[in-house]
């Protein structure tokens, strides 16, 4: 599992270098303090419930913190990142009982648990853009083209300072996409899934001025959506989820979710996930299985479009809140009974 870790973070790094020709030190700084307070938070847990904490090895948490990170603004405060890596590990990984056991992506749960303590710092326009601080405006790596619009299209793909931390390099994500899939850490099924049906439903809906980050998507769906323990795992789940996790997205947009869309098509599948993995594992093939299993993957359609439809009501009357209280509620009890049940079985 290490080994896998360490394949992420380098498929990471070249978008954390690319930030620093942004902002300097920064971004370099918010990714810092996340990473020290997400192994702090892990260790300080592990070494209280389980009396050892030999978990953070496994640098579950490191990447963790740094996909957090590359949610954030870049101007965004120290404390509500640590705040957020802290949330991320705690609530996203540890009470669920360690590393591949969270049914939940940690980074964007803890993006979530920042959005909902911090309104006001998270939807704060001064966080995104700072002029002066803009150590480069523009990286002309591909100027030997000439001044053409595949050069000039290149260097908006290779540098493009404005959003996320993580989504000022288009290429840089497509690159470590295509280093993970080339080590086998993920599979194109999510990514292609993504990709396509967005584009697809962007075209249909195009008329109604639908506004999205092409590096935030991206984002999502070369390293969130491919999250291991929160994915669909067999072959045509996979397309399915990055289907509906892009169909998700565009609903959310439709309905005025305008920065969240992709975390909360993300966590909403999340929650689909091993329902999905039921209905549509692989099957001897014939018509009437054909039919049946057809019939249940519409349904199930219907009911993940239900419910995103729901979370965006939600959204738009500032409910979300409520939901992630009861989500917390039900964590900490679940944690504490498991706990308990240990206790008892020791006996």
């Amino acid at each position: 599992m290490r080994k896998i870790m360490q394949d992420v973070l380098l498929a990471l790094l070249p978008i954390a270098a690319i930030s620093y020709f942004a902002y300097g030190a920064t971004t370099l700084l918010l990714i810092l303090v996340a990473v020290a307070t997400a192994v702090a938070s892990e260790f300080i847990f592990s070494l209280i419930y389980k009396g050892e904490a030999s978990s953070i090895r496994d640098g579950s948490s490191v990447i963790t913190a740094v996909l957090l990170t590359f949610t954030l603004a870049p101007f965004t405060p120290w404390y509500v990142v640590a705040f957020g890596a802290s949330t991320a590990v705690i609530f996203g990984k540890f009470l669920w009982g360690g590393m591949g056991k969270n049914r939940l992506n940690p980074a964007l749960l803890g993006r979530e648990f920042m959005t909902i303590f911090f309104p006001a710092v998270m939807s704060s326009r001064t966080i995104w853009y700072d002029k002066d601080l803009l150590q480069f405006k523009d990286l002309h790596l591909f100027d030997f083209l000439g001044n053409n619009p595949v050069g000039n299209i290149l260097n908006y793909l290779f540098f493009n300072p404005s959003g996320a931390i993580g989504e000022y390099s288009i290429l840089f994500l497509v690159l470590g996409g295509l280093f993970l899939l080339v080590r086998k850490r993920i599979t194109w099924h999510i990514p292609f899934g993504i990709a396509v049906t967005f584009f697809l439903l962007f075209l249909l809906f195009q008329d109604h001025n639908i506004r999205f980050s092409l590096g935030g998507v991206l984002l999502g769906a070369i390293f969130m959506a491919t999250d291991m323990p929160t994915c669909a795992k067999t072959k045509p789940g996979k397309l399915f989820y990055g289907a509906m996790i892009a169909s998700t997205a565009i609903l959310f947009l439709l309905n005025d979710v305008r920065y969240e869309y992709m975390s909360y098509s993300i966590l909403l599948m999340n929650l689909f996930a091993k329902t999905i993995d039921t209905i549509l594992k692989p099957q001897e093939w014939n018509s009437s299985t054909w039919i049946k299993q057809t019939g249940k993957a519409l349904l199930l359609t219907i009911a993940i479009l239900l419910s995103a439809y729901l979370v965006a009501l939600i959204h738009q009357h500032i409910g979300v809140r409520y939901l992630l209280f009861v989500f917390m509620g039900y964590i900490i009890y679940d944690f504490i009974r498991r706990l308990g049940a240990k206790k008892v079985a020791a006996r």
